[in-house]
């Protein structure tokens, strides 16, 4: 990610962490309503639990003040278990209510946190799949992880925990309001007067607080980012001995992110203090008044107690209450990006007129149809004055005019940057025309089914994607419902058995992540399997052999010649002596066509082609092509 949208992002943020957005919130706690059953256990348990412990020193002023009464009575020896035992019931009542709901509460939190980072995970990565490949352009790979993982994780904790304590915290500070309230009112104004100046200090340091922990946040982010890219491109770094300027960059950076904390730690720091003075001097305050009131037999020594009791206990939900209001302040930003992410509309996507057909095959099918209700056939393929850009500025295809027959091998050649995966990737409709069409059997494409036709894809890329796991499973993935013949001899075809045979476990040999534990050939390889065991009625080969030796290439050629066979198949290739035998080889330069014929009769035209074919013959033989004349006739 750029500097510029970085900076544009710490932006958004910030105006999104200013206040809170209710209906963000009420978005997301939508997510908390799937389990009413649950967050209403939950409501009851966080308020049975702050009623409980409001109770507490009301049991202890009654005791206290029946202790006195007997004494000032002349009655000490009275003071015994008996009169304790109804006190000590009620104790125990208090207790066992406390720790049933504590317990509950805090199974009922984690069941909903739990499900509810479940289910956004699930919401965000259900969308991740449908949206085209535009969106994963504009962002990079470690905004989208940290979408899925820390900020499902961080909004789950706050809408299950956060609604316990918000309403843990205002039945309790409303339960100890209204008993001082009651007990007397101007002792109980006294010490409330002090909640004011004790959310103005919380407000103070809260904000403080929120900015420095926004800092941290956002250095740490580069950190992680720049570890992630550091270890990508290790091989890099080492290559170029860059070991200790890449120590100095991270440095810098950890650096920031220590200064960063230890200011946050600062401010937490004075916060306790500031929060502790305030409540030392409310309870001296009450002590003061308090005892006043006692000698003066307004109020009772056991209200006294009670009072002083509440004082320290006030503190606590309001601090509670502050800290809540912050972390959803601070996590506001993570749950506009989340919910925007779920929320974006697919650019590309089945339009109303194919869903509906499709929803009519489903329930009414009819032999000899796709999915979509149209014909369950490829046909031509043609592409009209077709044009492409990603921006305006920048004309990537210009008037693309072609048409392919059903069967066809098509062979894209030209320069790097010339357009010709773009125009692949237009027919895999994983991007759309800026203008014009493109037809399958006279029929836009844009009307046929989106599944339909990616589901008759069978793509070889330069720079295949393994996953974790075993070789057959991931030949297999091309059709799940493969056999383990039908991937032994999908692999055979294409020459991949002679590798895995020499693998320890062979077929169950481990390749790592992204298939890391293979060469690059070997997993070209198994690309090659994968695509060849879809059986697709499309394939598509961008690159595909440049990481395969020449020995390896001509096996996977003779097999392909029977795969090919009654199949369109477009083909991308650098060695053009791979694609002489193709049914049309059509050079693409600068977005445009300009030629396409066989080998045969590109090669008599003397034009582009011919001088990329001579210019690569030369290179092969190790002559430098910048002594080659432009003109082949040289």
């Amino acid at each position: 990610m750029s500097s510029s949208e970085e900076n544009k992002s710490a932006a958004e943020a910030e105006a999104a962490n200013s206040k809170l957005d209710i209906g963000l919130w009420r978005e997301l706690f939508g997510y908390a309503l799937k389990y009413k059953r649950k967050v209403g256990f939950l409501s009851i348990f966080a308020i049975t639990t702050g009623l409980a412990e409001v109770c507490f020193p009301l049991v202890a002023r009654a005791l206290i003040d029946e202790v006195t009464t007997t004494i000032e009575a002349g009655n000490g020896e009275a003071v015994s278990f008996t009169l304790l035992k109804p006190y000590i019931g009620a104790y125990a009542v208090l207790i066992l209510t406390l720790c049933t709901s504590v317990y509950f509460f805090i199974g009922h939190a984690g069941f909903l946190k739990s499900h509810m980072a479940a289910d956004i995970r699930t919401a965000g990565f259900k969308k991740l799949q449908r949206l085209e490949f535009a969106f994963f352009d504009k962002r990079a790979t470690g905004w989208l992880m940290a979408r899925m993982t820390s900020d499902c994780e961080r909004l789950a904790n706050i809408m299950a925990w956060g609604v316990l304590d918000i309403l843990w915290a205002s039945t309790f500070l409303l339960g100890i309001a209204t008993a001082m309230i009651v007990l007397s009112w101007k002792l109980g104004l006294i010490i409330l007067m002090a909640t004011p100046l004790l959310l103005v200090v919380s407000r103070f340091f809260q904000k403080r607080m929120l900015k420095a922990s926004r800092a941290i946040r956002k250095v740490n982010s580069t950190i992680t980012a720049d570890f992630n890219e550091s270890i990508m491109g290790e091989r890099t770094t080492k290559t170029f001995v860059r070991e200790k300027e890449k120590l100095a960059e991270f440095e810098k950076k950890t650096d920031a992110m220590f200064d960063a904390s230890v200011r946050n730690a600062v401010l937490a720091s004075a916060f306790l203090p500031s929060i502790l003075t305030i409540g030392s001097l409310t309870t001296a305050a009450a002590l003061l008044f308090g005892g006043v009131q006692v000698t003066g037999f307004v109020i009772t020594l056991g209200t006294l107690v009670a009072f002083l009791n509440y004082t320290r206990m006030l503190f606590e939900p309001l601090q509670q209450l502050a800290h809540i209001f912050s972390e959803m302040q601070m996590a506001q930003a993570s749950g506009e990006r989340i919910v925007g992410m779920i929320a974006t509309v697919p650019a590309i996507a089945d339009s109303e007129q194919v869903l509906a057909r499709v929803a009519a095959q489903a329930t009414n099918p009819i032999g000899g149809l796709a999915e979509d209700g149209y014909p369950d056939e490829i046909g031509s393929i043609e592409f009209c004055a077709v044009d492409f850009s990603y921006n305006p500025e920048e004309m990537v295809l210009d008037g693309i005019n072609l048409r392919v027959e059903s069967g066809q091998t098509i062979a894209l050649v030209g320069s790097t940057g010339g357009g010709k995966s773009t125009i692949i990737s237009l027919l895999c409709r994983f991007y759309e025309p800026t203008s014009g069409t493109i037809r399958m059997s006279g029929r836009d494409l844009k009307e046929r089914s989106l599944g339909w036709l990616q589901s008759h894809l069978g793509i070889v890329l330069q720079d295949p994607h393994l996953f974790s796991g075993s070789v057959l499973e991931n030949i297999r993935y091309g059709r799940l419902c493969a056999t383990d013949e039908e991937v032994f001899e999908a692999a055979r075809l294409v020459g991949a058995d002679k590798f895995v045979a020499k693998l320890d476990d062979q077929y169950s040999f481990d390749v790592g992540e992204g298939g890391g534990l293979l060469s690059s050939g070997e997993r070209q390889l198994i690309s090659f399997a994968r695509a060849i065991l879809a059986d697709p009625k499309i394939l598509i080969m961008d690159e595909a052999t440049s990481s395969i030796d020449t020995e390896t290439e001509r096996h996977i050629q003779e097999g392909l010649e029977r795969v090919l066979k009654d199949r369109t198949s477009f083909v991308i290739a650098h060695r053009l002596s791979t694609i002489e035998s193709a049914d049309r080889i059509v050079v693409i330069e600068k977005g445009r066509i300009v030629e396409e014929g066989s080998h045969t009769d590109l090669m008599r035209a003397g034009g582009r082609y011919r001088q990329l074919h001579a210019r690569q013959g030369i290179e092969e033989l190790g002559v430098h092509a910048k002594d080659w004349s432009e003109d082949p006739s040289a």
